[in-house]
């Protein structure tokens, strides 16, 4: 679809509809509206949020596994000098920002980084590419990028968030963990204001880290379909200047959500006394 076949709302609505699948009457349905998309329920599937992430984790996975296989003690080349200085720089951060012992958190924070990376630079992709290429095939929405999915962001969240209480109890106990939550920071004798707290500082760990990189990547996706909507030969001054800005937007929500993640998890290994 193009902006002369659509009203400029219409055009926006269009890039930010997710290509969802369900069942609706006994039957895998796909939506061609966002009412419909509504219909279907918690349990429908965004399927072009679900399929560009994993593209983009196997590209991950199959580039460093490459380069690991190819790896020389001599003159390394280009793609194992840029392996070895990613490595080198999630090393560094790990080792600046979690104080124990444990053999997950780095690997953690590579595949955080690098696959949030990857997720956040199909931003970059002129938006009418991809739906133009998808709508040939039949398809009547795309969205490229994962992260300005909340159920993509959400769900990475969760998945930090099932860590830090898995590590909480490990290394604190159960005991340890509820007395955290129940103890601190009034003492016994302020139990119900306690449990308030940091119970709401525990729930604010998963939604700071969605909601940031949902919101920054969304607002970016939004700025790129309002150029669009502009006339031919005010794109390319506006899109190019945004777009090279956009490359820190895109690199710096990888390395917040990583280096959160690295910072609560380290939190989770500490005991207090």
């Amino acid at each position: 679809m193009t902006t002369e076949a659509l009203t400029s709302t219409e055009y926006i609505r269009h890039h930010l509809q997710n290509w969802t699948c369900g069942f609706k009457d006994g039957a895998v349905h796909c939506a061609h509206s966002a009412d419909e998309a509504k219909e279907m329920g918690f349990w429908a599937l965004n399927v072009d949020t679900f399929l560009v992430s994993l593209v983009l984790g196997l590209f991950f996975l199959c580039l460093f596994r490459s380069v690991a296989k190819k790896v020389t003690s001599g003159v390394p080349g280009g793609a194992q000098n840029f392996v070895e200085w990613i490595i080198e720089f999630i090393d560094n951060s790990v080792r600046g920002s979690f104080t124990g012992r444990s053999p997950l958190v780095a690997p953690l924070a590579l595949t955080v980084f690098i696959w949030i990376f990857l997720m956040n630079l199909m931003d970059l992709v002129p938006i009418d590419y991809a739906s133009t290429v998808t709508g040939a095939l039949g398809i009547h929405f795309f969205k490229l990028v994962p992260s300005t999915d909340p159920n993509a962001t959400i769900g990475m969240a969760l998945g930090v968030f099932s860590l830090i209480i898995f590590y909480s109890i490990k290394i604190k106990g159960v005991g340890g963990f509820l007395g955290e939550l129940t103890l601190q920071p009034f003492g016994k004798f302020a139990l119900p204001v306690n449990l308030f707290l940091e119970g709401v500082n525990l729930i604010a760990k998963p939604v700071s880290l969605a909601l940031r990189l949902f919101g920054n990547m969304y607002a970016g996706e939004m700025i790129f379909i309002l150029i669009a909507l502009l006339p031919f030969y005010t794109q390319w001054v506006l899109s190019l200047p945004w777009a090279i800005f956009h490359i820190l937007i895109v690199t710096l929500q990888a390395f917040i959500f990583m280096t959160l993640t690295i910072v609560y998890l380290d939190m989770a290994h500490q005991k207090h006394h």
